[in-house]
């Protein structure tokens, strides 16, 4: 592997620099999403048992001790409960916003290495071809022995390009797919949060 990458030349520097990101990225990406997953029907279900039990201030208790952007958002709701249900829905609305921020930090980087490693592949490419032209030039001669240098290094560069977007675009899917299950938990869980208290406003 080794050899292979110091044959591919000058490009196979910054096509490894995309990838090391890239893949720090991935680690990231991946802690932070599993801190963010939680049970979303259980801890609605411990939210609901805390409010009847012990009021809002139980039920803010609850969301402190759980991390995760459900939590987070049903913590600004909750907080506003006291100034009506309007309140409690903007809270809700803004925390969601910021959150999805939060979930969504660090995939541009992703996208951007997976578009990058391929391109620089290919101008690794252009500039092998170049240079196995450069060697038939100067040395008046098309055997197979002088071009194949400059070939060997477009190849690779190619090569290495698209296997490390093809490595990134995985992980890229994966996390976008645990993003939108996220994001629809949330709203799904936000809207029986206000159903919720809305019940017991009107008990009272």
């Amino acid at each position: 592997m080794v050899r292979y990458f110091l044959e591919g030349g000058a490009f196979m520097w910054p096509i490894l620099a995309l990838f090391v990101v890239g893949f720090g990225f991935v680690i990231e990406r991946f802690w932070t999403l599993t801190r963010a997953s939680v049970n979303t029907r259980k801890f609605l279900s411990k939210i609901k048992m805390a409010l009847d039990e012990g009021g809002v201030t139980a039920a803010l208790e609850e969301c402190e001790k759980t991390p995760g952007p459900v939590a987070s958002i049903f913590h600004a709701g909750l907080s506003r409960a006291g100034k009506g249900i309007e309140h409690v829905e903007k809270a809700i609305t803004n925390a969601g916003s910021l959150e999805m921020a939060f979930l969504e930090r660090g995939m541009v980087v992703l996208s951007t290495v997976i578009v990058l490693a391929p391109m620089l592949g290919f101008t690794g490419t252009v500039a092998g071809m170049v240079k196995a032209f450069d060697d038939i030039k100067k040395l008046n001669d098309i055997s197979p022995s002088i071009v194949a240098g400059g070939i060997s290094q477009a190849l690779l560069t190619t090569l290495a390009g698209l296997i490390v977007a093809m490595i990134i675009q995985v992980f890229n899917n994966y996390f976008t797919s645990r993003i939108d299950k996220l994001i629809i938990d949330m709203e799904e869980s936000s809207v029986e949060l206000i159903d919720t208290l809305v019940d017991l406003e009107e008990k009272k």
